[in-house]
């Protein structure tokens, strides 16, 4: 299959991927890894006739460590959040869950803002970075505002970006002290889209109580949830088999999983469950280590 045919602009700086952009109207499309973007248009299920390319705008893959977060730019790269030194030791939950997205080729090209405006239910960045309690800086004509998370990915392949809007970072908090975190998933093969995942972020005290908790989980409904029940479950516990298989049942407590060719509703939700249970045992394992 062939995408349709479109004109191709490059944009020089943000200001102008933005003016682009508006002049393009509901036709218009940023373009960074192109990794989603283009089979949805080879399939037809998107028809921009206009791409505009923003690899070129400079900043915006930058790592930036400040006093209280860390700066990821838009076009930060998936291979970049798996390789880098910088994320290894400030947010190794990003390191673990970009190993997992799709294949070396499309973690190459696939990037951290495109993966969050593309809001797809099965990515595996929208669960890490809402797990992280993440911010996203998203910048129009009219001016900027900033969204959590669960403010920007609303539904599969739906976010809340208006037609004018671009991301341009995400700001994510850094990480208390006796922090660990965990992020695992099952699918058929390494690559595919995944049955169920989750992710932890937990902290624990000196004897090993829980005093913050983050849960998230993948394949759990239409985008990426976030667990408060399971949270406020183990947090003031300590964190001990019990208490992991209560908070992995509260996880998927209320959860509708799109049954698929790999597995019903059900099966689908006793994956989710595992897959909190795992994380949730080797964040606070983690958390122990790091105290």
């Amino acid at each position: 299959m062939k995408p349709p045919p479109f004109d191709y602009e490059v944009a020089a700086s943000i200001d102008d991927a933005l003016t682009r952009l508006r002049n393009g109207g509901d036709d218009a499309k940023l373009l960074a890894g192109g990794q989603s973007l283009m089979p949805l248009m080879n399939y037809r299920l998107a028809r921009p006739s206009v791409l505009i390319d923003i690899n070129r705008i400079p900043r915006l893959a930058d790592i930036t460590v400040g006093n209280d977060q860390i700066t990821l730019g838009a076009l930060v790269r998936h291979h970049k959040l798996e390789t880098s030194p910088t994320i290894a030791e400030q947010l190794p939950l990003l390191r673990e869950a970009a190993g997992w997205i799709a294949h070396p080729q499309i973690r190459t090209r696939g990037t951290t803002g495109g993966s969050l405006a593309h809001s797809d239910a099965s990515a595996e960045l929208p669960v890490a970075l809402m797990a992280l309690d993440a911010e996203v800086l998203v910048r129009s004509l009219r001016g900027e505002r900033t969204l959590a998370i669960q403010d920007l990915v609303v539904g599969h392949f739906v976010s809340s970006l208006a037609p004018d809007e671009m991301i341009t970072e995400i700001r994510v908090p850094r990480l208390p002290a006796g922090t660990g975190t965990a992020f695992a998933e099952f699918a058929r093969r390494h690559g595919d889209y995944a049955i169920g995942g989750a992710a932890a972020v937990l902290t624990l005290d000196e004897g090993g109580v829980c005093t913050r908790a983050r849960i998230t989980v993948l394949g759990g409904g239409p985008t990426a949830l976030r667990c408060h029940e399971a949270e406020a479950l183990v947090t003031g516990e300590p964190v001990e088999d019990p208490i992991i298989a209560e908070t992995a049942l509260a996880a998927i407590t209320g959860l509708t999983p799109m049954p698929n060719l790999h597995g019903d509703s059900n099966y689908r939700r006793q994956v989710i469950a595992t897959m909190v249970s795992r994380t949730v045992t080797e964040a606070a394992r983690r958390a122990r280590s790091n105290s």
